[in-house]
């Protein structure tokens, strides 16, 4: 993809899905979090937002990130990677010049349906937990819920024997990693916390049920 205007568009759905953003700078083995704050395609410039306590050191980065079913991939030079001032979370860059579009998802990723709660519970260090889970697919869950709810699940927690309702007496067992913490608000319930948290240690019989389920659920939607 080397069309700016495509390019603008990718990254402003990526802003406003929220989507997570993984980064490997070239001169480290670490994996830098981030989302896209906001685009401007008319200058054309975006603002990424790294996660609280991630530092993006200087030279070559590769931004990776997931769009609807695909994955696509850039990548950005900088000596500094200076931040807007006062706010060393936020940093501006220009628009890459080509984005590489890689193998598709094997499942697309499915929003739970609206007026039905399906929830994610388990325990983490004796504290009991129960988030609303908002979409699932074959390589994980999103969840959500207010911040008190949401104490100790940082970037990298996993999380053992998590109870998953994905369905009418559908329930499913499994561990799971967070793989993204982020804040918003919402208009109906105020300040909510994103959790997205990606399938560990599935055995084939769970991803067989998974899968059941998957296919049930989008079968549902298309009535």
């Amino acid at each position: 993809m080397t069309d700016e205007h495509d390019i603008g568009d990718s990254l402003t759905l990526l802003a406003d899905n929220g989507d997570p953003v993984s980064i490997y700078p070239a001169s480290t083995s670490n994996v830098v979090m981030a989302r896209i704050r906001s685009v401007d395609p008319e200058n054309p410039r975006f603002v990424l937002e790294l996660n609280e306590g991630e530092f993006l050191p200087p030279g070559e980065a590769t931004f990776v990130a997931w769009l609807r079913s695909a994955k696509i991939q850039f990548n950005l030079t900088s000596d500094d990677w200076a931040s807007l001032p006062g706010t060393p979370t936020l940093i501006p860059l220009g628009f890459p010049l080509k984005c590489l579009v890689l193998n598709r998802r094997a499942s697309t990723r499915l929003e739970t349906p609206l007026g039905i709660y399906y929830m994610a519970s388990f325990v983490l260090n004796g504290k009991p937990y129960e988030l609303q889970l908002y979409d699932f697919s074959s390589g994980g869950v999103g969840m959500r819920a207010p911040p008190r709810d949401c104490v100790g699940l940082h970037v990298g927690r996993k999380l053992q024997r998590v109870r998953l309702e994905l369905g009418p007496e559908s329930v499913m067992i499994a561990d799971l990693e967070v793989r993204l913490s982020r804040t918003f608000r919402s208009f109906l319930l105020g300040e909510q916390v994103q959790i997205g948290c990606q399938f560990t240690n599935l055995s084939p019989a769970m991803r067989d049920e998974l899968t059941r389920l998957l296919d049930k659920l989008n079968s549902a939607r298309h009535r």
